[in-house]
């Protein structure tokens, strides 16, 4: 069994990603379970960047490889936004619900559908290389959160092709679609092949 830091304190991503990996015999343990005070400013201006970031500071704290990601939504009638500012996008010490609220509220005018993305980039990292890989899904912002199986801006994220959100699949449904599913199942496979070549 491969061992790895996730450099999250994300509970929600450390249970996605850890059912994403448990047949590809790695095993996370998150930065929740280590008890450290290490604070990582994001100043990347893409997703892949602040994956980077996190990784080599979690790295250099503990000397463990690592693996992170950085994601958000993308959409479209925004220019993009909330990009690398998903998570604070109504301020630094932002709720999901702070952030839902504005989304909705600066696409209110606008006419639907109101297209997005969700992106995911993750790399690992072993201290001396970077292994990267990207997922997205391509979706639309409804008006009305709905579900309550996911975070962020699940509950008014509906996938192309469903009528349901990403907070109303069941965990097995979303890691089948999922932007974060897509990037870290491509880099399982990866590590796994890289660690072999040891």
């Amino acid at each position: 069994m491969l061992k790895l830091i996730f450099a999250t304190k994300n509970n929600g991503k450390v249970v996605e990603v850890s059912s994403l990996l448990k047949d590809s015999g790695i095993q996370i343990v998150s930065l929740l379970g280590l008890g450290n005070g290490l604070n990582i400013v994001e100043s990347g201006l893409t997703f892949e960047e602040n994956a980077k970031i996190k990784a080599e500071a979690v790295y250099g704290a503990f000397r463990v490889p690592v693996i992170a990601d950085d994601s958000g939504l993308s959409v479209d009638q925004l220019d993009g936004k909330p990009g690398v500012y998903s998570a604070r996008y109504a301020g630094d010490y932002a709720t999901d619900q702070d952030n839902n609220r504005k989304l909705l509220f600066e696409l209110s005018g606008m006419p639907e559908p109101h297209k997005a993305r969700f992106i995911c980039s993750a790399v690992y990292y072993d201290g001396k290389n970077f292994i990267g890989t990207r997922g997205e899904v391509n979706g639309r912002i409804i008006k009305h959160a709905r579900g309550s199986n996911g975070f962020g801006y699940d509950p008014l994220f509906m996938p192309d092709g469903y009528d349901v959100t990403s907070a109303e699949l069941s965990m097995e449904e979303k890691n089948k679609i999922s932007h974060r599913a897509i990037a870290f199942r491509q880099l399982g496979n990866l590590i796994i092949k890289s660690s072999e070549k040891i």
